[in-house]
């Protein structure tokens, strides 16, 4: 077997073609989104008006997602595994999408073969890797921008850092994460919630 020098290796792969590296890339995103089945995280979540809520993300695959808003935000987001919630609790105001319907699909489905429908968006940075998802068919998906650091400790080397969220009415949310945790139990229960339209009920 022959060891080639650091620098013909370097040479061989900015000779590949741009497709090739994207589809690398690609891979090993599909590769961290099927290996990481559970997450927790502080968020910051900012909206276009440039309005910050901080909170905490609770994710289990697939289709599980909770984002608990700091204390005194009477808002509530919940993936049950088949539809997402959005609660407004100081309206007592329920809506439900699908979660396959939502941008944040591609992060709660493990079988999603995201090479069909995201690229590679450069970043300059070799230590980060972005991508961009979205369904050219069905555009009233929004789009998912995922934004990722280059992290060997973390499953398929890469740690989420975050993600932009362009709704179909160009509506645009940041999500920043920090202290991430891949993989460690995370209850069913965690993914119920209050329903504001009855008294005492529960989903």
């Amino acid at each position: 077997m022959t060891i080639r020098p650091l620098a013909a290796v370097a040479a061989l792969t900015l000779a590949l073609p741009a497709t090739a590296q994207q589809q690398g890339t690609l891979a090993q995103v599909q590769q961290h989104l099927r290996a990481a089945q559970t997450m927790t995280a502080a968020f910051a979540q900012t909206d276009r008006a440039g309005k910050t809520l901080n909170g905490t993300l609770t994710l289990k695959k697939p289709g599980k997602i909770r984002f608990q808003y700091e204390k005194g935000v009477p808002l509530l987001i919940v993936g049950d595994g088949s539809s997402l919630w959005f609660i407004d609790y100081s309206v007592k105001q329920v809506s439900r999408w699908p979660v396959r319907n939502s941008p944040l699909g591609v992060l709660l489905d493990p079988d999603r073969e995201i090479s069909r429908y995201a690229k590679v968006v450069p970043t300059g940075n070799p230590d980060v890797v972005s991508i961009e998802a979205h369904d050219p068919k069905r555009p009233e998906f929004g789009r998912l921008t995922m934004v990722f650091a280059r992290n060997a400790a973390a499953p398929g080397g890469l740690m989420l850092q975050g993600w932009v969220a362009l709704d179909s009415q160009n509506n645009r949310t940041t999500v920043r994460l920090s202290n991430q945790q891949f993989n460690t139990p995370v209850s069913d229960g965690a993914f119920r919630w209050n329903d504001p339209r009855k008294a005492g009920g529960r989903r």
